[in-house]
């Protein structure tokens, strides 16, 4: 069975939250001492080394909690030349202990079947896409195969859990838990110190989320990867990027009854979807497959509660504008910039001035890898050690943006249909 840290959940709160005082700054961590920390990362892309579109950059938060102790055994990635380039990288540099001893294999086979004791894995990190992962069928089962040629090794995953059928997604979640291996997907908003003092307020005022209300607007200019606009590549841009604020609806609304999602949509061929910035040549796009401007859903709680959800493709630039509203009796949680400069604005019963919580510095990729790691090595001083988004749970975060995808799918054809409606006719 998964440890009680790893599954517990705070009283009055429908998902596991952390005291957000206990969320370091990553410059203010002190790397633990011990043994060797031997990891394998999977993947040599962006996600894991880091580029210049955003902070992503796992290896980078490892580096940085495990300090001379980690130890990267395996590099697992079909581009050996990619491969190859960032551990030269990484090599020429201060971390240059981590990785001087890493090899690379093309698959997860090749390094079970050639893997000495001394490489044996305490934690196995999956940033290759997610067609490759997130089913039971061969050619897409990578978490299946890391549990059997691995039993009892830690998993971090990267969101989404997968590209293909829901129904699939949720098998491996099941092995998964059956297991008992400590696994944490990467939905790392959930880590920010603002959610977790929105959580806290939400606890210590035993409040019932009445209303989410989220904003996601994203600038596309900026987004130059052929697959972020194909549909049949990325799966969309509210089941590839806006899985975060989905995800964080659910966080503080609870779980989403399926059969309430409705969605409309902003099309490509519509007029008021022509964007004048894309930044990749769309006409090599099946017409088809190119993705809505903007997605609008809206939704019920199985506690009652209502929730709604936009993602837009409209702004320029590099900067994004994302915001979520919290509503309860009483009061107003509202999450600005999450990605930047997280800001808090707290608006409580019998005051009409809204409270500014800024939190400077605050890295939720270094908060989720730093708590998976003290929830591997079990410290008994890290009690409140968290993981906040299970296997399950991001099924479940999965399965609600493929709804929304869908109802926008599902308007689209029946308003297309039916043809121009007139008021009074009905």
């Amino acid at each position: 069975m998964p440890s009680r840290r790893q599954t517990m959940e705070s009283p009055g709160s429908r998902r596991p939250s952390i005291d957000p005082s206990l969320l370091v700054r990553i410059d203010k961590i002190t790397p633990l001492s011990g043994e060797d920390f031997n990891v394998v990362f999977i993947g040599a892309g962006n996600i894991m080394f880091g580029s210049d579109e955003g902070p992503w950059n796992h290896s980078f938060r490892f580096e940085h909690k495990l300090g001379p102790r980690l130890k990267v055994v395996a590099l697992i990635d079909p581009a050996v030349d990619r491969a190859k380039s960032v551990l030269q990288k990484k090599c020429e540099s201060f971390v240059k202990s981590a990785y001087e001893n890493t090899k690379i294999y093309k698959t997860i086979d090749e390094f079970a079947k050639t893997m000495d004791r001394s490489q044996k894995p305490k934690a196995i990190v999956v940033g290759c896409p997610p067609a490759f992962r997130g089913s039971d069928v061969p050619g897409k089962d990578l978490e299946l195969k890391i549990l059997d040629y691995f039993p009892g090794v830690a998993l971090f995953i990267e969101k989404p859990v997968a590209t293909g059928p829901v129904d699939r997604a949720f098998q491996v979640s099941k092995a998964i838990d059956k297991s008992g291996v400590v696994c944490s997907v990467g939905y790392m908003l959930r880590y920010l110190r603002a959610v977790q003092m929105m959580k806290q307020i939400i606890d210590e005022n035993n409040l019932t989320v009445m209303a989410t209300v989220a904003r996601y607007a994203c600038a596309y200019e900026a987004i130059a990867k052929d697959d972020w606009w194909d549909k049949a590549r990325s799966c969309g841009p509210i089941v590839e990027q806006g899985t975060h604020f989905a995800d964080l609806s659910r966080y503080f609304g609870g779980e989403v009854d399926i059969s309430t999602v409705h969605a409309h949509s902003l099309e490509w061929d519509e007029e008021a979807g022509k964007l004048s910035k894309i930044p990749i040549d769309e006409s090599k796009i099946k017409e088809e497959n190119r993705i809505p401007r903007v997605t609008s859903a809206n939704w019920k709680y199985d506690s009652g509660a209502v929730g709604s959800f936009t993602h837009i493709a409209a702004l320029q630039g590099t900067n994004y504008s994302c915001e979520l509203e919290v509503y309860a009796d009483g009061y107003l949680l509202k999450l600005v910039n999450p990605y930047v400069q997280p800001t808090l604005y707290v608006r409580r019963p019998g005051d009409d001035h809204e409270e500014v919580h800024r939190f400077a510095d605050d890295d939720p990729f270094f908060s989720e890898v730093s708590n998976l790691i003290d929830v591997i090595e079990d410290i008994e001083e890290q009690t409140e050690s968290l993981i906040l988004s299970s296997y399950e749970d991001a099924c479940k975060t999965y399965e609600f943006t493929w709804a929304i995808r869908e109802a926008s799918e599902r308007t689209r054809a029946a308003l297309k249909s039916k043809g121009p409606a007139k008021a009074g006719q009905t």
